[in-house]
């Protein structure tokens, strides 16, 4: 079994390399941290997608049973706060193979969350989370939604991006393949023609788009939905945050 103890080893400083963009993309990997993560990566990935598995002694005696058939590699505990992207890491890591989703619309089906140019990880997380817990086929990360393989994003996902589909595409083809279809798409603007979330009838094959932190869904996409949704405000909060929104909104049209 491989041992590294220093953090300026070169594997080391090539893993680090794979929480930027440009070092995920040009090795198609990437790293995920916690037990619960790596746990739930075996569980659900096929075995070839976990390419090594990265742990410190007192984790390997905790889950040794459990990561015997990967490759593993010790490392130091200075090895792993190097790696982490945390303030206390728990000392386990999984690299794995980037093997992106497509978007099948000859297949298309079940409810998806769309992504407008969403850019805070936490929000993301939830929103995936809260997608596989209402019982939704899919998030498709639209343009300008950080990347499903950001460190923060992966973490805030708790590892629901294992249970359903995440995918990157252009939001303009899926609106297109749902229209195509005549399965309903509902945006989340609050304007003259939108309609109280409450007054749609839950159903299982729809799409529903959540847009921007600060600016909304891009004008471009509203021209596209078949209704935009409204979430009546009683008290004297002038908004809700975009992640509790979509929570909101999918347990309510989600059959």
């Amino acid at each position: 079994m491989e041992q590294i103890s220093s953090k300026q080893n070169k594997v080391i400083k090539d893993l680090k390399k794979l929480s930027t963009h440009k070092g995920r993309k040009k090795n198609s990997q990437y790293v995920i941290e916690s037990w619960h993560l790596v746990q739930e990566a075996i569980n659900y990935l096929p075995k070839d997608e976990i390419i090594r598995i990265y742990t410190t002694d007192d984790q390997y005696l905790k889950h040794g049973n459990d990561i015997n058939d990967f490759k593993i590699t010790l490392i130091s505990d200075e090895v792993a706060q190097e790696l982490s992207d945390t303030a206390t890491t728990q000392g386990i890591f999984a690299v794995c193979k980037i093997v992106p989703v497509s978007f099948d619309e000859n297949n298309l089906h079940g409810a998806w969350l769309l992504l407008d140019y969403v850019q805070d990880p936490g929000n993301i997380g939830t929103m995936v989370r809260t997608a596989d817990a209402a019982g939704f086929n899919g998030v498709v990360f639209g343009e300008g939604t950080a990347s499903p393989y950001n460190s923060k994003v992966l973490r805030s996902m708790q590892g629901s991006q294992f249970h359903i589909k995440v995918v990157k595409e252009s939001l303009l083809k899926v609106m297109d393949a749902f229209d195509a279809k005549n399965f309903p798409i509902y945006g989340s603007e609050l304007n003259p023609e939108a309609v109280n979330y409450r007054s749609i009838s839950p159903a299982n094959d729809f799409a529903l788009v959540m847009g921007n932190e600060g600016n909304g869904m891009k004008q471009e996409l509203l021209s596209k939905t078949t209704k935009n949704l409204y979430i009546p405000i009683t008290g004297k909060s002038e908004s809700l945050n975009v992640a509790i929104a979509a929570a909101v909104i999918m347990f309510r049209i989600k059959k």
